[in-house]
């Protein structure tokens, strides 16, 4: 796929045209403080994965409403001291996967929560956490759902889980819960800064390729899924354009990121048909903390793949300095 967004300068100069809606901070103040009221100690238990030089448990934490929501918790084995933790979120349609597949982190000195997201789980990774709630007439696929109101938004509970998890993951054995990350790709790199946004005492966010970035703009531009549900849906309610848009506005990561602090590794793909890379700039570009991006001109939505590993892991030791 050859370049068809906007030219390097102005993607760098480019903003959203999403604009925050006036109770946006109230919003989220309130789903959080309504989640947390409702959240349970989290349940830990061991599991023999077969493997030596990392040690797993099963974590259940309360999510929206105080929902079971599942992870995985993978530490070096033998590891006492507090650790830094990355809170790792998951690609569209992916789940947390099973327990041994446990990635760089874990191998690189860290501790590592690796979170379902729920209803999601049978693409690619598989996951454990349903997600119960009816919704209006949607779209197949989860972009939809419940788009009408902001209160019955499918990503109002995602990122309520993404946000409980940070406070999940400082209260496991072995954690140093001063220096928590958020980290993921696509849809985990959109739900990694909405986690830095509306969580607390983040210290470093790793969005690679985000989704959920500038939904208008993406809607316009871009001929894959998923946001061609979005086209899809507003095809068949004509009349309800307008009022998907002012949904989207509260769960934008390109408007929430105006709150976040920070540090950011952002990386964007030129030839990204999937999340188009001026969507990618408007987060990064609106993004209030000291921030990185890395571009990579050649490629579609894979990104830097492993190749961004080894800039995530090179730029997260500097940041902690460890």
């Amino acid at each position: 796929m050859p370049d068809f967004d906007l030219d390097e300068p102005e993607l760098q100069a480019y903003t959203t045209s999403m604009a925050a809606p006036a109770d946006l901070d109230n919003f989220w103040q309130q789903t959080l403080a309504q989640a947390r009221a409702a959240a349970q100690p989290p349940r830990v238990e061991r599991v023999d994965t077969g493997l030596r030089l990392v040690e797993t448990y099963d974590v259940t934490f309360s999510g929206f409403a105080g929902d079971p929501i599942r992870a995985w918790y993978h530490r070096p084995a033998g590891a006492t001291d507090g650790l830094p933790a990355v809170v790792k979120y998951q690609g569209y349609g992916g789940g947390r996967g099973l327990s041994h597949q446990v990635g760089p982190w874990a191998l690189a000195g860290y501790a590592l929560l690796e979170v379902d997201t729920r209803g999601q789980g049978s693409v690619s990774q598989t996951g454990d956490t349903p997600d119960a709630y009816g919704s209006t007439p949607s779209y197949p696929g989860f972009l939809t759902r419940g788009i009408l109101d902001p209160e019955t938004y499918y990503y109002r509970r995602v990122f309520t889980d993404a946000v409980l998890a940070l406070d999940c993951v400082r209260q496991l054995d072995g954690v140093d819960p001063a220096r928590v990350v958020v980290a993921g790709m696509s849809q985990g790199g959109g739900m990694a800064l909405a986690a830095a946004s509306l969580g607390e005492d983040v210290v470093a966010a790793m969005a690679d390729v985000p989704f959920l970035s500038d939904f208008r703009r993406a809607s316009r531009i871009t001929p894959r899924a998923p946001y061609t549900e979005l086209t899809g849906y507003l095809a068949a309610h004509r009349d309800h354009v307008e009022q998907v848009f002012t949904t989207l506005s509260y769960f934008d990561v390109s408007v929430l990121v105006r709150s976040a602090t920070a540090p950011a590794l952002f990386s964007v793909a030129r030839m990204d048909t999937i999340c188009p890379p001026s969507t990618v700039y408007a987060a990064y570009n609106a993004y209030a903390g000291e921030k990185e991006i890395v571009v990579y001109p050649y490629n579609d939505h894979e990104g830097g793949a492993t190749f961004h590993q080894v800039e995530q892991l090179r730029w997260l030791a500097a940041q902690l300095d460890t």
